[in-house]
């Protein structure tokens, strides 16, 4: 089975341009051979890396508020339009596609997970459960509706979005769904995020893939790239893998604007709970309930 992780940066504030962009690399990913291509954080809506929307404590600016407005006009529904179109290219490509969004639901923003498959379109959404640090001003949080894995023709898919990887009680959740592809977005592109991944792919003895943006000053209008100064440049530099349920890395760490594809021998799975299975034989419930 051929899986791919694709490395690539929204346009900030452009939904349908950015639309575009996923498209192309769906369509690129299935020509190549995938049957599931994960995408990154926060992809179609935009992680607007650097801006403080004029906000301190006890604060907001007016002009923080307008930027607030263009981003919030930049989310989608779930589903709605947008999703349904990505429902249309799964089914038209026979491709499974995990894909991070900004989703709009009421005057609310929540950084979501969309697991979407050929047959059955949209069957999992999954809201970031605790967005880290100062994405607190501009997202909610998730909560218990959609802590599921879903079963597909490929496996067990999971979602687990950025810092969620860095939840003990979560990574265990999800290990107790048997998950067999771990799948995880993000916008952390620092070395460390690629020795959790395979942390993670060798604790739960399952294949992990991760899609990180790659994010540079181009996609940023012109207004709000300025007051960044030297920041904009290479703004999320990207480090995407794909990892095997021994820790061993397939394909990757990425550079640049790319797609990382990997051939996947289920069999891994069982061969590597042989010794290890923290949702089994090694879980101790007896003392850990």
């Amino acid at each position: 089975m051929r899986v791919a992780t694709a490395q690539i940066g929204s346009v900030l504030f452009d939904t349908p341009a950015t639309l575009l962009r996923v498209e192309r690399v769906c369509r690129d990913a299935k020509a190549a051979g995938a049957e599931l291509l994960v995408l990154p954080e926060a992809l179609i809506g935009g992680y607007p890396k650097g801006l403080a929307f004029g906000a301190v404590v006890g604060s907001r600016s007016p002009a923080g508020k307008d930027l607030f407005v263009r981003y919030f006009q930049s989310a989608i529904a779930c589903p709605g339009p947008e999703s349904e179109g990505l429902c249309a290219l799964a089914r038209e490509l026979d491709l499974h596609i995990v894909v991070g969004v900004v989703e709009r639901d009421g005057g609310s923003l929540y950084c979501t997970g969309l697991l979407i498959t050929p047959i059955r379109g949209l069957v999992l959404r999954h809201r970031k459960l605790m967005p880290t640090g100062t994405e607190r001003l501009i997202w909610g949080q998730g909560d218990a509706s959609d802590l599921h894995t879903a079963e597909t023709r490929l496996g067990r898919v999971g979602i687990a979005i950025c810092w969620e990887n860095y939840m003990p009680r979560y990574r265990q959740h999800l290990y107790d769904q048997h998950v067999t592809l771990w799948c995880a977005p993000t916008v952390d592109a620092r070395p460390l995020w690629q020795t959790s991944m395979r942390h993670i792919a060798y604790e739960g003895r399952c294949f992990v893939l991760s899609a990180c943006q790659h994010l540079v000053a181009e996609d940023w209008p012109e207004d709000v790239r300025r007051p960044m100064g030297e920041s904009a440049v290479g703004v999320i530099a990207g480090g995407s893998v794909i990892v095997s349920p021994q820790g061993d890395v397939l394909a990757g760490p990425a550079a640049g604007e790319s797609i990382l594809y990997a051939d996947l021998d289920l069999d891994d799975i069982p061969r590597g709970k042989f010794d290890l299975d923290v949702a089994g034989h090694s879980s101790r419930r007896d003392l850990f309930p």
